[in-house]
Protein backbone atom coordinates (compact mmCIF):
# COMPACT_ATOMS: atom_id res chain seq x y z
CA UNK A 1 0.00 0.00 0.00
CA UNK A 2 1.21 3.49 -0.82
CA UNK A 3 2.10 5.36 2.34
CA UNK A 4 -0.06 8.45 2.98
CA UNK A 5 1.24 11.61 4.54
CA UNK A 6 -0.10 13.23 7.68
CA UNK A 7 -3.16 14.53 5.86
CA UNK A 8 -4.22 11.05 4.93
CA UNK A 9 -3.10 11.33 1.31
CA UNK A 10 -0.11 9.64 -0.30
CA UNK A 11 2.72 11.73 -1.62
CA UNK A 12 2.34 12.47 -5.30
CA UNK A 13 5.50 10.65 -6.32
CA UNK A 14 4.31 7.55 -4.53
CA UNK A 15 0.90 7.45 -6.09
CA UNK A 16 -0.30 5.41 -9.02
CA UNK A 17 -3.89 5.77 -9.99
CA UNK A 18 -5.72 2.67 -8.85
CA UNK A 19 -7.88 0.59 -11.05
CA UNK A 20 -11.55 0.44 -10.43
CA UNK A 21 -11.40 -3.20 -9.62
CA UNK A 22 -13.20 -2.77 -6.33
CA UNK A 23 -15.44 0.03 -7.50
CA UNK A 24 -19.04 -0.58 -6.58
CA UNK A 25 -21.97 0.94 -8.40
CA UNK A 26 -23.03 3.70 -6.04
CA UNK A 27 -26.06 4.64 -8.06
CA UNK A 28 -29.43 4.26 -6.40
CA UNK A 29 -30.73 5.35 -3.01
CA UNK A 30 -28.91 4.78 0.24
CA UNK A 31 -30.50 3.65 3.50
CA UNK A 32 -30.91 7.36 4.34
CA UNK A 33 -32.90 8.26 1.23
CA UNK A 34 -34.69 5.09 0.11
CA UNK A 35 -37.74 6.22 2.13
CA UNK A 36 -37.99 9.41 4.09
CA UNK A 37 -41.28 9.46 5.96
CA UNK A 38 -41.58 9.66 9.73
CA UNK A 39 -43.18 6.22 9.89
CA UNK A 40 -40.34 4.71 7.85
CA UNK A 41 -37.99 5.74 10.65
CA UNK A 42 -40.25 5.05 13.62
CA UNK A 43 -41.07 1.51 12.48
CA UNK A 44 -37.86 0.73 10.63
CA UNK A 45 -36.29 -2.71 10.91
CA UNK A 46 -33.07 -1.59 9.22
CA UNK A 47 -30.18 -2.00 11.62
CA UNK A 48 -28.47 1.09 10.15
CA UNK A 49 -31.39 3.39 10.89
CA UNK A 50 -31.79 1.87 14.36
CA UNK A 51 -28.08 2.38 15.00
CA UNK A 52 -28.36 5.99 13.81
CA UNK A 53 -31.32 6.64 16.12
CA UNK A 54 -29.37 5.10 18.99
CA UNK A 55 -26.46 7.38 18.09
CA UNK A 56 -28.59 10.52 18.14
CA UNK A 57 -30.14 9.54 21.47
CA UNK A 58 -26.79 8.66 23.07
CA UNK A 59 -25.21 11.92 21.91
CA UNK A 60 -28.14 13.93 23.27
CA UNK A 61 -27.85 12.21 26.66
CA UNK A 62 -24.09 12.80 26.53
CA UNK A 63 -24.80 16.51 26.19
CA UNK A 64 -27.21 16.38 29.13
CA UNK A 65 -24.82 14.41 31.33
CA UNK A 66 -21.99 16.74 30.34
CA UNK A 67 -23.98 19.78 31.46
CA UNK A 68 -24.34 18.29 34.93
CA UNK A 69 -20.62 17.47 34.98
CA UNK A 70 -19.82 21.13 34.28
CA UNK A 71 -22.23 22.21 37.02
CA UNK A 72 -20.41 19.95 39.49
CA UNK A 73 -16.97 21.17 38.45
CA UNK A 74 -18.06 24.82 38.51
CA UNK A 75 -19.43 24.39 42.03
CA UNK A 76 -16.14 22.84 43.17
CA UNK A 77 -14.01 25.68 41.77
CA UNK A 78 -14.03 27.14 45.27
CA UNK A 79 -14.65 25.62 48.72
CA UNK A 80 -17.33 28.29 49.07
CA UNK A 81 -20.66 27.84 47.35
CA UNK A 82 -20.38 29.00 43.72
CA UNK A 83 -23.59 28.45 41.78
CA UNK A 84 -25.84 26.39 44.06
CA UNK A 85 -26.99 29.63 45.81
CA UNK A 86 -28.64 30.57 42.51
CA UNK A 87 -30.99 27.61 42.91
CA UNK A 88 -31.24 27.01 46.69
CA UNK A 89 -31.42 29.31 49.73
CA UNK A 90 -30.02 27.29 52.63
CA UNK A 91 -26.67 25.53 52.95
CA UNK A 92 -28.43 22.20 53.42
CA UNK A 93 -30.50 22.68 50.26
CA UNK A 94 -27.40 23.68 48.35
CA UNK A 95 -25.58 20.54 49.48
CA UNK A 96 -28.61 18.43 48.50
CA UNK A 97 -28.66 20.07 45.07
CA UNK A 98 -24.98 19.24 44.59
CA UNK A 99 -25.73 15.61 45.45
CA UNK A 100 -28.47 15.57 42.82
CA UNK A 101 -26.15 17.03 40.18
CA UNK A 102 -23.38 14.45 40.54
CA UNK A 103 -25.91 11.61 40.84
CA UNK A 104 -27.66 12.68 37.64
CA UNK A 105 -24.34 13.08 35.85
CA UNK A 106 -23.14 9.63 36.87
CA UNK A 107 -26.39 7.78 36.18
CA UNK A 108 -26.88 9.33 32.74
CA UNK A 109 -23.30 8.81 31.65
CA UNK A 110 -23.13 5.19 32.81
CA UNK A 111 -26.56 3.81 31.93
CA UNK A 112 -27.55 5.99 28.95
CA UNK A 113 -24.26 6.89 27.27
CA UNK A 114 -21.22 4.69 27.81
CA UNK A 115 -22.96 1.29 28.18
CA UNK A 116 -25.04 1.64 24.98
CA UNK A 117 -22.57 3.90 23.11
CA UNK A 118 -20.41 1.45 21.20
CA UNK A 119 -22.50 -1.76 21.38
CA UNK A 120 -25.92 -0.32 20.62
CA UNK A 121 -25.08 2.73 18.46
CA UNK A 122 -21.93 1.87 16.52
CA UNK A 123 -22.41 -1.89 16.92
CA UNK A 124 -25.90 -1.85 15.46
CA UNK A 125 -24.72 0.01 12.41
CA UNK A 126 -21.40 -1.71 11.77
CA UNK A 127 -21.78 -5.32 12.94
CA UNK A 128 -23.91 -6.63 10.03
CA UNK A 129 -21.71 -4.74 7.55
CA UNK A 130 -18.61 -6.40 9.00
CA UNK A 131 -20.33 -9.75 8.47
CA UNK A 132 -21.53 -8.97 4.97
CA UNK A 133 -25.08 -9.55 6.22
CA UNK A 134 -28.27 -7.70 5.33
CA UNK A 135 -29.29 -7.18 8.95
CA UNK A 136 -29.05 -8.56 12.46
CA UNK A 137 -30.62 -11.92 13.25
CA UNK A 138 -33.73 -10.45 14.94
CA UNK A 139 -34.60 -7.04 13.42
CA UNK A 140 -37.86 -6.63 15.39
CA UNK A 141 -36.11 -7.43 18.66
CA UNK A 142 -33.51 -4.85 17.67
CA UNK A 143 -36.17 -2.17 17.22
CA UNK A 144 -37.76 -3.20 20.51
CA UNK A 145 -34.39 -2.83 22.26
CA UNK A 146 -34.12 0.73 20.99
CA UNK A 147 -37.57 1.69 22.24
CA UNK A 148 -36.83 0.15 25.62
CA UNK A 149 -33.77 2.41 25.74
CA UNK A 150 -36.00 5.39 24.86
CA UNK A 151 -38.48 4.49 27.61
CA UNK A 152 -35.63 4.16 30.12
CA UNK A 153 -34.32 7.58 29.04
CA UNK A 154 -37.82 9.07 29.49
CA UNK A 155 -37.88 7.83 33.08
CA UNK A 156 -34.60 9.63 33.74
CA UNK A 157 -35.94 12.83 32.17
CA UNK A 158 -38.99 12.46 34.43
CA UNK A 159 -36.64 12.19 37.42
CA UNK A 160 -35.07 15.52 36.45
CA UNK A 161 -38.46 17.25 36.40
CA UNK A 162 -39.63 15.63 39.63
CA UNK A 163 -36.89 17.02 41.82
CA UNK A 164 -33.92 14.80 40.92
CA UNK A 165 -32.22 11.96 42.77
CA UNK A 166 -29.42 12.21 45.34
CA UNK A 167 -28.33 8.62 46.04
CA UNK A 168 -25.30 8.48 43.75
CA UNK A 169 -25.39 6.36 40.59
CA UNK A 170 -24.74 3.22 42.67
CA UNK A 171 -28.03 3.55 44.62
CA UNK A 172 -26.31 2.31 47.79
CA UNK A 173 -28.54 1.18 50.62
CA UNK A 174 -29.71 2.02 53.20
CA UNK A 175 -29.77 5.61 51.95
CA UNK A 176 -31.50 4.74 48.67
CA UNK A 177 -34.20 2.96 50.71
CA UNK A 178 -34.81 6.13 52.74
CA UNK A 179 -34.18 9.00 50.33
CA UNK A 180 -37.16 11.22 49.68
CA UNK A 181 -36.10 11.89 46.09
CA UNK A 182 -37.39 10.18 42.91
CA UNK A 183 -35.56 6.90 43.54
CA UNK A 184 -38.27 4.52 42.29
CA UNK A 185 -38.65 6.14 38.81
CA UNK A 186 -34.86 6.06 38.43
CA UNK A 187 -34.75 2.38 39.44
CA UNK A 188 -37.53 1.56 36.98
CA UNK A 189 -35.62 3.42 34.25
CA UNK A 190 -32.44 1.43 34.91
CA UNK A 191 -34.48 -1.80 35.06
CA UNK A 192 -35.95 -1.12 31.61
CA UNK A 193 -32.53 -0.16 30.22
CA UNK A 194 -31.29 -3.54 31.45
CA UNK A 195 -33.78 -5.34 29.21
CA UNK A 196 -32.61 -3.23 26.26
CA UNK A 197 -29.02 -4.28 26.97
CA UNK A 198 -29.93 -7.98 27.31
CA UNK A 199 -31.91 -8.06 24.06
CA UNK A 200 -29.11 -6.30 22.18
CA UNK A 201 -26.59 -8.81 23.54
CA UNK A 202 -28.74 -11.81 22.56
CA UNK A 203 -29.22 -10.38 19.08
CA UNK A 204 -25.51 -9.89 18.54
CA UNK A 205 -24.57 -13.36 19.82
CA UNK A 206 -26.96 -15.05 17.40
CA UNK A 207 -25.97 -12.74 14.54
CA UNK A 208 -22.26 -13.49 14.91
CA UNK A 209 -22.90 -17.21 15.28
CA UNK A 210 -25.32 -17.66 12.41
CA UNK A 211 -24.74 -14.91 9.85
CA UNK A 212 -21.03 -14.99 9.12
CA UNK A 213 -20.37 -15.26 5.36
CA UNK A 214 -18.82 -18.31 3.79
CA UNK A 215 -15.12 -18.34 4.49
CA UNK A 216 -15.28 -16.12 7.59
CA UNK A 217 -14.23 -18.46 10.36
CA UNK A 218 -13.91 -17.29 13.96
CA UNK A 219 -10.27 -16.45 13.45
CA UNK A 220 -10.91 -14.47 10.28
CA UNK A 221 -13.39 -12.11 11.90
CA UNK A 222 -12.53 -8.46 12.51
CA UNK A 223 -11.47 -7.97 16.12
CA UNK A 224 -14.37 -5.61 16.70
CA UNK A 225 -16.65 -8.64 16.35
CA UNK A 226 -14.65 -10.54 18.98
CA UNK A 227 -15.00 -7.61 21.36
CA UNK A 228 -18.72 -7.25 20.62
CA UNK A 229 -19.32 -10.97 21.12
CA UNK A 230 -17.49 -11.00 24.47
CA UNK A 231 -19.45 -7.95 25.57
CA UNK A 232 -22.75 -9.51 24.53
CA UNK A 233 -22.05 -12.52 26.76
CA UNK A 234 -21.48 -10.18 29.71
CA UNK A 235 -24.70 -8.29 28.91
CA UNK A 236 -26.77 -11.47 28.87
CA UNK A 237 -25.29 -13.07 31.99
CA UNK A 238 -24.66 -10.10 34.29
CA UNK A 239 -27.53 -7.68 33.63
CA UNK A 240 -30.30 -9.89 35.13
CA UNK A 241 -28.53 -9.71 38.50
CA UNK A 242 -28.85 -5.92 38.47
CA UNK A 243 -32.50 -6.17 37.43
CA UNK A 244 -33.33 -8.48 40.33
CA UNK A 245 -31.40 -6.26 42.76
CA UNK A 246 -33.29 -3.14 41.70
CA UNK A 247 -36.63 -4.97 41.99
CA UNK A 248 -35.71 -5.99 45.54
CA UNK A 249 -34.88 -2.36 46.36
CA UNK A 250 -38.21 -1.21 44.91
CA UNK A 251 -40.00 -3.83 47.05
CA UNK A 252 -38.13 -2.63 50.11
CA UNK A 253 -39.13 0.98 49.50
CA UNK A 254 -42.76 0.23 48.71
CA UNK A 255 -43.56 -2.64 51.10
CA UNK A 256 -41.04 -2.08 53.88
CA UNK A 257 -39.52 -5.56 53.45
CA UNK A 258 -36.18 -5.88 55.25
CA UNK A 259 -33.91 -7.01 52.44
CA UNK A 260 -31.13 -4.44 52.65
CA UNK A 261 -32.25 -2.27 55.59
CA UNK A 262 -30.54 -3.47 58.82
CA UNK A 263 -33.37 -2.03 60.95
CA UNK A 264 -35.69 -4.58 59.40
CA UNK A 265 -33.25 -7.45 59.47
CA UNK A 266 -31.66 -6.69 56.10
CA UNK A 267 -28.02 -6.41 55.07
CA UNK A 268 -26.79 -3.32 53.16
CA UNK A 269 -23.56 -5.12 52.26
CA UNK A 270 -25.67 -7.68 50.38
CA UNK A 271 -26.80 -4.87 48.06
CA UNK A 272 -23.15 -4.02 47.38
CA UNK A 273 -22.40 -7.64 46.47
CA UNK A 274 -25.37 -7.81 44.11
CA UNK A 275 -24.69 -4.39 42.60
CA UNK A 276 -21.00 -4.92 41.93
CA UNK A 277 -21.53 -8.47 40.66
CA UNK A 278 -23.23 -6.69 37.76
CA UNK A 279 -21.47 -3.36 37.77
CA UNK A 280 -17.91 -4.58 37.52
CA UNK A 281 -18.77 -6.69 34.47
CA UNK A 282 -20.59 -3.54 33.31
CA UNK A 283 -17.24 -1.76 33.42
CA UNK A 284 -16.15 -4.13 30.67
CA UNK A 285 -19.42 -3.64 28.79
CA UNK A 286 -18.22 -0.05 28.65
CA UNK A 287 -14.56 -0.74 27.82
CA UNK A 288 -14.28 -3.97 25.75
CA UNK A 289 -16.25 -2.67 22.72
CA UNK A 290 -14.06 0.46 22.51
CA UNK A 291 -11.06 -1.89 22.67
CA UNK A 292 -12.48 -3.59 19.58
CA UNK A 293 -12.86 -0.17 17.94
CA UNK A 294 -9.24 0.69 18.71
CA UNK A 295 -8.04 -2.58 17.16
CA UNK A 296 -9.71 -1.50 13.91
CA UNK A 297 -8.38 2.07 14.17
CA UNK A 298 -4.78 1.08 14.85
CA UNK A 299 -4.62 -1.53 12.09
CA UNK A 300 -6.45 0.49 9.42
CA UNK A 301 -4.72 3.81 10.00
CA UNK A 302 -1.31 2.16 10.38
CA UNK A 303 -2.01 0.30 7.13
CA UNK A 304 -0.43 -2.75 8.68
CA UNK A 305 -1.68 -6.21 9.54
CA UNK A 306 -2.74 -6.40 13.16
CA UNK A 307 -0.02 -7.86 15.35
CA UNK A 308 -1.00 -10.80 17.56
CA UNK A 309 -4.54 -11.26 16.21
CA UNK A 310 -5.19 -14.44 18.19
CA UNK A 311 -3.90 -12.96 21.43
CA UNK A 312 -6.08 -9.85 21.07
CA UNK A 313 -9.11 -12.01 20.30
CA UNK A 314 -8.61 -14.32 23.27
CA UNK A 315 -7.81 -11.39 25.56
CA UNK A 316 -11.35 -10.07 24.95
CA UNK A 317 -12.73 -13.45 26.04
CA UNK A 318 -10.38 -13.51 29.06
CA UNK A 319 -11.50 -10.04 30.15
CA UNK A 320 -15.14 -11.17 29.91
CA UNK A 321 -14.39 -14.17 32.15
CA UNK A 322 -12.35 -12.20 34.69
CA UNK A 323 -15.06 -9.52 34.86
CA UNK A 324 -17.31 -11.87 36.86
CA UNK A 325 -14.62 -12.70 39.42
CA UNK A 326 -13.39 -9.37 40.76
CA UNK A 327 -16.44 -7.48 42.06
CA UNK A 328 -15.20 -7.73 45.63
CA UNK A 329 -12.33 -5.29 45.08
CA UNK A 330 -14.95 -2.52 45.36
CA UNK A 331 -15.66 -3.72 48.90
CA UNK A 332 -12.27 -4.01 50.59
CA UNK A 333 -13.44 -1.58 53.31
CA UNK A 334 -16.96 -3.01 53.65
CA UNK A 335 -16.09 -5.58 56.30
CA UNK A 336 -15.85 -8.63 54.04
CA UNK A 337 -13.50 -11.38 55.23
CA UNK A 338 -9.75 -10.89 54.92
CA UNK A 339 -9.48 -14.16 52.99
CA UNK A 340 -11.99 -13.02 50.37
CA UNK A 341 -10.29 -9.64 50.08
CA UNK A 342 -6.93 -11.34 49.42
CA UNK A 343 -8.52 -13.56 46.76
CA UNK A 344 -10.24 -10.62 45.06
CA UNK A 345 -7.00 -8.64 45.18
CA UNK A 346 -5.07 -11.42 43.45
CA UNK A 347 -7.69 -11.85 40.72
CA UNK A 348 -7.76 -8.07 40.21
CA UNK A 349 -4.08 -8.13 39.32
CA UNK A 350 -4.79 -10.97 36.87
CA UNK A 351 -7.17 -8.71 34.91
CA UNK A 352 -4.17 -6.60 33.96
CA UNK A 353 -2.69 -9.44 31.90
CA UNK A 354 -5.22 -9.52 28.99
CA UNK A 355 -5.40 -5.72 29.06
CA UNK A 356 -1.61 -5.46 28.80
CA UNK A 357 -1.66 -7.98 25.93
CA UNK A 358 -3.94 -5.66 23.97
CA UNK A 359 -1.79 -2.59 24.58
CA UNK A 360 1.40 -4.45 23.61
CA UNK A 361 -0.08 -5.73 20.37
CA UNK A 362 -1.52 -2.34 19.43
CA UNK A 363 1.90 -0.74 19.88
CA UNK A 364 3.54 -3.59 17.95
CA UNK A 365 1.06 -3.02 15.13
CA UNK A 366 1.98 0.64 14.95
CA UNK A 367 5.71 -0.16 14.89
CA UNK A 368 7.04 0.57 11.38
CA UNK A 369 3.51 1.03 10.12
CA UNK A 370 2.49 3.64 7.54
CA UNK A 371 0.70 5.65 10.22
CA UNK A 372 -1.75 8.34 9.19
CA UNK A 373 -2.25 10.85 11.99
CA UNK A 374 -5.83 11.68 11.11
CA UNK A 375 -8.52 12.36 13.69
CA UNK A 376 -9.61 8.76 14.15
CA UNK A 377 -6.02 7.59 14.66
CA UNK A 378 -5.33 10.38 17.16
CA UNK A 379 -8.29 9.18 19.20
CA UNK A 380 -6.94 5.63 18.96
CA UNK A 381 -3.53 6.73 20.26
CA UNK A 382 -5.22 8.80 22.97
CA UNK A 383 -7.14 5.71 24.02
CA UNK A 384 -3.92 3.70 24.50
CA UNK A 385 -2.38 6.45 26.62
CA UNK A 386 -5.43 7.06 28.80
CA UNK A 387 -6.31 3.39 29.18
CA UNK A 388 -2.77 2.63 30.29
CA UNK A 389 -2.97 5.27 33.03
CA UNK A 390 -6.41 4.02 34.05
CA UNK A 391 -5.20 0.43 34.20
CA UNK A 392 -2.00 1.14 36.09
CA UNK A 393 -3.77 3.27 38.71
CA UNK A 394 -6.25 0.44 39.15
CA UNK A 395 -3.37 -1.72 40.37
CA UNK A 396 -2.85 0.71 43.28
CA UNK A 397 -6.47 0.21 44.29
CA UNK A 398 -6.07 -3.56 44.05
CA UNK A 399 -3.48 -3.53 46.85
CA UNK A 400 -5.30 -3.96 50.17
CA UNK A 401 -3.02 -1.72 52.22
CA UNK A 402 -3.05 1.10 49.66
CA UNK A 403 -6.80 0.85 49.04
CA UNK A 404 -7.42 1.42 52.74
CA UNK A 405 -5.95 4.91 52.22
CA UNK A 406 -7.30 5.66 48.74
CA UNK A 407 -10.79 4.19 49.04
CA UNK A 408 -13.54 6.78 48.52
CA UNK A 409 -11.07 9.51 47.66
CA UNK A 410 -10.68 11.48 44.44
CA UNK A 411 -8.01 8.98 43.42
CA UNK A 412 -10.86 6.54 42.73
CA UNK A 413 -12.77 9.23 40.83
CA UNK A 414 -9.78 9.87 38.58
CA UNK A 415 -9.11 6.17 38.02
CA UNK A 416 -12.76 5.56 37.20
CA UNK A 417 -12.87 8.37 34.66
CA UNK A 418 -9.62 7.32 33.00
CA UNK A 419 -11.10 3.88 32.41
CA UNK A 420 -14.70 4.84 31.67
CA UNK A 421 -14.41 8.18 29.94
CA UNK A 422 -10.78 8.42 28.94
CA UNK A 423 -10.98 4.97 27.41
CA UNK A 424 -14.63 4.05 26.86
CA UNK A 425 -15.84 7.42 25.63
CA UNK A 426 -12.66 8.30 23.72
CA UNK A 427 -12.85 4.91 21.97
CA UNK A 428 -16.49 5.61 21.10
CA UNK A 429 -15.63 9.03 19.62
CA UNK A 430 -12.70 7.51 17.71
CA UNK A 431 -15.01 4.89 16.23
CA UNK A 432 -17.54 7.59 15.38
CA UNK A 433 -14.90 9.44 13.35
CA UNK A 434 -13.66 6.22 11.74
CA UNK A 435 -17.09 5.19 10.52
CA UNK A 436 -18.61 8.66 10.09
CA UNK A 437 -18.04 8.64 6.29
CA UNK A 438 -19.72 5.24 6.09
CA UNK A 439 -22.65 6.27 8.30
CA UNK A 440 -23.36 9.66 6.74
CA UNK A 441 -21.65 9.56 3.34
CA UNK A 442 -19.84 12.80 4.25
CA UNK A 443 -16.25 13.72 5.12
CA UNK A 444 -15.54 16.01 8.05
CA UNK A 445 -12.85 18.69 8.41
CA UNK A 446 -9.68 16.83 9.42
CA UNK A 447 -7.93 19.96 10.66
CA UNK A 448 -10.74 20.82 13.05
CA UNK A 449 -10.96 17.15 13.98
CA UNK A 450 -7.33 17.09 15.11
CA UNK A 451 -7.79 20.34 17.07
CA UNK A 452 -10.87 18.88 18.76
CA UNK A 453 -9.03 15.69 19.71
CA UNK A 454 -6.09 17.64 21.13
CA UNK A 455 -8.42 19.83 23.22
CA UNK A 456 -10.23 16.76 24.57
CA UNK A 457 -6.93 15.04 25.39
CA UNK A 458 -5.38 18.06 27.12
CA UNK A 459 -8.59 18.96 28.92
CA UNK A 460 -9.14 15.41 30.12
CA UNK A 461 -5.67 15.05 31.62
CA UNK A 462 -5.86 18.54 33.16
CA UNK A 463 -9.16 17.53 34.75
CA UNK A 464 -8.18 14.23 36.30
CA UNK A 465 -4.42 14.23 36.97
CA UNK A 466 -4.94 16.80 39.78
CA UNK A 467 -7.60 14.47 41.18
CA UNK A 468 -5.03 11.68 41.52
CA UNK A 469 -2.87 14.07 43.54
CA UNK A 470 -5.57 15.39 45.86
CA UNK A 471 -6.97 11.88 46.29
CA UNK A 472 -3.59 10.64 47.46
CA UNK A 473 -3.56 13.59 49.90
CA UNK A 474 -6.88 12.49 51.36
CA UNK A 475 -9.54 14.52 49.52
CA UNK A 476 -12.76 12.46 49.85
CA UNK A 477 -15.09 12.15 46.90
CA UNK A 478 -18.75 13.26 46.80
CA UNK A 479 -18.07 16.17 49.17
CA UNK A 480 -19.84 19.49 48.60
CA UNK A 481 -16.98 21.51 50.10
CA UNK A 482 -13.37 20.89 51.02
CA UNK A 483 -10.29 22.12 52.88
CA UNK A 484 -8.49 25.14 51.43
CA UNK A 485 -5.34 23.11 50.63
CA UNK A 486 -7.25 21.29 47.87
CA UNK A 487 -8.49 24.47 46.16
CA UNK A 488 -5.74 24.74 43.54
CA UNK A 489 -6.27 21.12 42.47
CA UNK A 490 -10.01 21.66 42.09
CA UNK A 491 -9.41 24.84 40.11
CA UNK A 492 -7.07 23.05 37.70
CA UNK A 493 -9.63 20.26 37.38
CA UNK A 494 -12.43 22.70 36.62
CA UNK A 495 -10.38 24.55 33.99
CA UNK A 496 -9.57 21.20 32.39
CA UNK A 497 -13.27 20.30 32.29
CA UNK A 498 -14.05 23.48 30.35
CA UNK A 499 -11.16 22.86 27.93
CA UNK A 500 -12.49 19.35 27.35
CA UNK A 501 -16.01 20.72 26.84
CA UNK A 502 -14.63 23.13 24.23
CA UNK A 503 -13.15 20.14 22.39
CA UNK A 504 -16.48 18.33 22.42
CA UNK A 505 -18.41 21.38 21.22
CA UNK A 506 -15.88 21.86 18.42
CA UNK A 507 -16.37 18.20 17.48
CA UNK A 508 -20.13 18.67 17.38
CA UNK A 509 -19.67 21.76 15.18
CA UNK A 510 -17.56 20.18 12.45
CA UNK A 511 -19.56 16.94 12.39
CA UNK A 512 -22.80 18.88 11.94
CA UNK A 513 -21.07 21.11 9.39
CA UNK A 514 -20.01 18.02 7.44
CA UNK A 515 -23.67 16.99 7.11
CA UNK A 516 -24.48 20.38 5.58
CA UNK A 517 -21.51 21.09 3.33
CA UNK A 518 -19.08 18.21 3.76
CA UNK A 519 -17.44 16.55 0.77
CA UNK A 520 -19.03 13.30 -0.40
CA UNK A 521 -17.29 10.34 1.14
CA UNK A 522 -15.77 7.71 -1.14
CA UNK A 523 -16.42 4.05 -0.54
CA UNK A 524 -13.10 3.46 1.21
CA UNK A 525 -11.50 6.73 2.41
CA UNK A 526 -9.14 5.15 4.98
CA UNK A 527 -7.81 2.13 3.12
CA UNK A 528 -9.60 -0.49 5.23
CA UNK A 529 -10.23 -4.01 3.99
CA UNK A 530 -13.03 -5.26 6.24
CA UNK A 531 -16.34 -5.73 4.48
CA UNK A 532 -17.96 -2.41 5.42
CA UNK A 533 -15.43 -0.70 3.11
CA UNK A 534 -16.63 -2.82 0.18
CA UNK A 535 -20.00 -1.10 -0.06
CA UNK A 536 -20.98 2.49 -0.96
CA UNK A 537 -20.93 5.34 1.57
CA UNK A 538 -23.64 5.49 2.87
CA UNK A 539 -24.66 1.86 2.26
CA UNK A 540 -27.79 0.90 0.36
CA UNK A 541 -30.79 -0.46 2.23
CA UNK A 542 -29.70 -4.07 1.64
CA UNK A 543 -26.08 -3.18 2.67
CA UNK A 544 -24.49 -4.79 -0.39
CA UNK A 545 -25.59 -4.86 -4.04
CA UNK A 546 -24.41 -8.46 -4.19
CA UNK A 547 -23.36 -11.01 -1.59
CA UNK A 548 -19.74 -10.17 -0.68
CA UNK A 549 -16.99 -12.71 -0.32
CA UNK A 550 -15.22 -12.93 3.01
CA UNK A 551 -11.95 -11.03 3.00
CA UNK A 552 -8.92 -10.91 5.22
CA UNK A 553 -9.85 -7.76 7.17
CA UNK A 554 -6.22 -6.90 7.89
CA UNK A 555 -4.68 -7.43 4.46
CA UNK A 556 -3.85 -3.97 3.16
CA UNK A 557 -1.19 -4.88 0.61
CA UNK A 558 -3.56 -5.06 -2.32
CA UNK A 559 -4.95 -1.56 -1.90
CA UNK A 560 -3.77 1.66 -3.49
CA UNK A 561 -4.93 5.24 -3.20
CA UNK A 562 -6.65 6.93 -6.12
CA UNK A 563 -6.18 10.73 -5.90
CA UNK A 564 -8.91 11.34 -8.43
CA UNK A 565 -11.64 9.89 -6.22
CA UNK A 566 -10.11 9.99 -2.73
CA UNK A 567 -10.75 6.26 -2.58
CA UNK A 568 -8.60 3.21 -1.89
CA UNK A 569 -9.09 0.46 -4.45
CA UNK A 570 -7.45 -2.74 -5.59
CA UNK A 571 -4.11 -2.24 -7.29
CA UNK A 572 -4.00 -2.50 -11.05
CA UNK A 573 -2.63 -5.84 -12.16
CA UNK A 574 -0.91 -6.61 -15.42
Amino acid sequence: MSQPDIDGRPDSDEVKTAAAATTVDESGPSYLTVTNTISSWVFTLDHKRIGLMYLIGVLFMFLLGGVFALLVRTELFSPLAMITPLFADTAEAQADLYNKWFTTHGAIMVFLVIIPGVPAALGNFILPLLLGAKDVAFPRLNLGSFYLWVIGAIFFVYVLFSGGIDTGWTFYTPYSAESGTAVIPALIGVFILGFSSIFTGLNFIVTIHKMRPKGMTWFKMPLFLWATYSTAVIQVLATPVLGITLLLLILERTLGIGIFDPRNGGDPVLFQHFFWFYSHPAVYIMIVPPMGVVSELIATHSHKRIFGYTYIAFSSVAIAIFSFLVWGHHMFTSGQSTTMSIIFSGITFSVGIPSAIKVFNWLATMYKGAIVLNTAMLYGISFIFLFTIGGLTGLFLGVLSIDAHLHDTYFVVAHFHYVMMGSGLVGFIGGLHHWWPKITGKMYDEFLGRIGCILVFIGFNLTFIPQFVMGSLGMPRRYYTYADKFEVYHQLSTVGAYVMAAGFFLTAYYLIQSLISGKKAPMNPWGGNSLEWHTPSPPPLENFHSVPDATDPYDYEGLEYDPATGNYATKRTG
